[in-house]
Parts: structure tokens; sequence; C-alpha cells
């Protein structure tokens, strides 16, 4: 991740929703969110920053939820726990990563109050 993901306690930017386009626009290779159509580089500029930071703020999510997936399929409480490198075979991560994401699921986890590993800093 270039940019540190916020926490739970931080506040989040709130940037332009990103909003599902027609199957008929997306079949169209050309159409992107409509920018195809504003002629005003100024209008344009200004959308295509809104898509950029809604992106990004979308990305970081999503990699919270596998962050904190991957936490609890690691869980070793659970009787069908996933090794590291079931879980990098799935999320298609190399193991390393899949470690990284573990501890930064439970770092997450703690943060919301849910239970989690009893000692996240024993080897994996």
């Amino acid at each position: 991740m270039a940019e540190p993901t916020p926490r739970r306690n931080e506040s989040r930017l709130r940037p332009a929703p990103l909003l599902f386009e027609p199957a008929a626009a997306a079949a169209d290779p050309e159409h992107f969110f409509d920018l195809e159509s504003i002629d005003d580089p100024r209008a344009l500029l200004e959308r295509a920053t809104e898509l950029t930071l809604a992106f990004r703020a979308a990305t970081d999510r999503a990699v919270e939820f596998q962050a904190v997936a991957a936490a609890q399929l690691a869980d070793p409480r659970r009787f069908d726990r996933l090794s590291p490198a079931d879980i990098a075979e799935r999320a298609e991560w190399t193991e390393d990563y899949a470690k990284k994401m573990i501890e930064f699921g439970w770092d997450l986890l703690r943060g919301t109050g849910e239970s989690v590993h009893a000692n996240p800093s024993d080897p994996l």
C-alpha cells in the first residue's frame, strides 16, 4: 500500500460516491463514468479527481476487509483455520504478504473490540 490506511477512530475522507454504470455503458470500451462526455477541462479534471479519490478510498477499505478476513481465517481457535500459505494461495498473495495482512487484520480487529488471537506475536 502506498499510503497508510486510517484507523477506525480517524476520520475518513468522503469522496464522490462510486456509481455503478449501466450495462450498456459498461459494454462500450470508450465509456468510463461518463468522463468522455465532459468537454470542459476544468470540469473533467474535477470529476476525474473525484473518481480517483473514490477509487483510492474503495481500495483502502477493501484491503481492510481482506486483512480482517485473513486474520479471522488464521485464528488458531478455529477448527478450520488456514495457514498463511493457504490464505496466500486463495488471495493470490505471497506468504510473507499474507502474514503481514494477518497482523494488520488483528490490529484492525483489536480496534473494533472484536475478539482476536490471544497472542498475535506468536509465530504463525
